[in-house]
């Protein structure tokens, strides 16, 4: 048996690297491809950032969309590009480049680290069927050529996530610390993503039952974010006067208020009043005279502004279809529509690392109707996504496939049973 066993490992091995060597080099291809293929468009938030990137450089002045110093937008994706433009002399050569083919090399280990969130969740088959799908999925090689915050962040995301599920496996206060340090530079990449701490250790203890282990965990994993965030946090202190953990940012609040991203309604009086004064009154107002209108729009509204269509990037020409029309837009809508079945089947048994996945999901789903709904919020969750609809479709699958091979078996047994009767008389 053991011979054997040896024999088919012996097999499955080269398969296996050869396997992933395709996927990786039709990842590769297709990402490279696209760079060198279409003229990038430069967003109004990539401006933003540009400004902000050389007032840093030239003026030490740490400011979005101002001059004087503040806190608007965390600083780990302008530390980024800042890097990227000292490097190259941003005065002699436009950055953009250098920063797509960066981001180009950050996708693909993303495609790895994907890989290996999978692996940690389910089977090898199940995981390189995750892969292939992560590899052709055209936002995923769009984004790159976006000078914006979505492929540095999903890096930090899918991370953090195989660092967390090594803290359930190990158990240990360095895993712990180490998780802490990487959704520190996921808060400095996007801030929103702060809120999973809790929740994700709370999912730890109802699973294991073990309170002490899990508040051990929780506080180094708390020591290794506030280690990595406490240079920002001191800098704003220091010049700003105020503690901020995250950032400042209003806007995204304030603007998610309005119900069809009408901004016109006139549904309060905005003059002499701060954005979140407005927001307060606007939330006051529409749920207690227009119930059914921001209800609609805070669940359903803002669901379907966030999940129903691709993310491009910040544009591109002509249109690199990555796969035949209509294949990438139906591809992304069985992945969103087919998500809330592999929810519930997940959550059915929820004891599983898997559920950490789901717990992720929903908690990022719950905090983003809070703000202005926006297709690319959906680019950091579709990594999810698939890995969840992949596991619970095979499983699916493997469940309708056992009944039919059962039904058939009994049949064979029944017909078998009436000849060998038959025989007997």
């Amino acid at each position: 048996m053991d011979v054997m066993t040896s024999k088919i490992i012996a097999y499955k091995k080269p398969l296996l690297i050869a396997l992933m060597l395709l996927i990786f080099g039709i990842a590769l291809y297709m990402r490279l491809d696209f760079l060198i293929s279409v003229s990038h468009h430069v967003s109004h938030d990539t401006l933003n950032y540009d400004k902000m990137v050389r007032q840093l450089l030239e003026k030490g002045i740490y400011a979005y969309k101002d001059t004087s110093p503040n806190a608007q937008v965390t600083p780990g994706y302008p530390l980024f590009m800042a890097a990227v433009y000292s490097i190259v002399d941003y005065h002699k050569h436009d950055p953009f480049p250098y920063i797509r083919y960066i981001q180009l090399l950050i996708s693909l280990v993303t495609l790895w680290l994907i890989y290996k969130v999978s692996r940690k969740v389910t089977g090898q088959a199940v995981s390189l069927i995750v892969l292939f799908i992560c590899s052709i999925y055209p936002p995923f090689i769009w984004s790159n050529g976006a000078v914006l915050t979505e492929t540095l962040a999903t890096f930090f995301l899918l991370l953090y996530i195989y660092v967390q599920l090594h803290v359930f496996e190990k158990k240990t206060s360095l895993s712990a610390l180490v998780a802490g340090a990487f959704m520190g530079l996921l808060v400095l990449t996007r801030s929103e993503f702060l809120i999973l701490i809790v929740p994700v250790y709370a999912f730890h203890f109802f699973w294991k039952k073990e309170r002490k282990l899990t508040l051990r965990l929780l506080l180094f994993t708390c020591i290794g974010t506030g280690i990595v965030l406490s240079p920002w946090v001191i800098r704003n202190v220091v010049s700003l006067h105020q503690v901020v953990i995250a950032s400042t940012q209003v806007n995204p609040f304030q603007a998610g208020t309005y119900p069809d991203k009408n901004y016109d309604d006139g549904l309060v009086d905005r003059h002499g009043k701060t954005q979140m004064e407005v927001a307060k009154e606007r939330l006051k107002i529409g749920f207690t005279e227009h119930t059914w209108q921001f209800t609609k729009w805070y669940t359903v509204g803002k669901l379907k502004y966030i999940y129903a269509n691709m993310y491009f990037g910040s544009g591109h020409h002509p249109l690199y279809p990555v796969l035949p029309s209509p294949m990438g837009s139906v591809l992304h809508l069985v992945l969103v529509y087919f998500c809330p079945a592999a929810l519930v089947a997940l959550i059915r048994k929820w004891r599983q690392p898997v559920t950490l996945l789901t717990l992720i999901l929903i908690i990022m789903t719950l905090t983003r109707l809070a703000f202005v709904p926006e297709y690319r919020y959906n680019y950091t969750a579709m990594p999810l996504i698939i890995m969840m609809d992949t596991v619970a479709g095979v499983a699916m699958l493997r469940w309708i496939w056992l009944k039919i091979t059962q039904k058939n078996s009994n049949h064979s047994m029944k017909g078998a049973t009436k000849n060998a009767e038959y025989s007997g008389e």
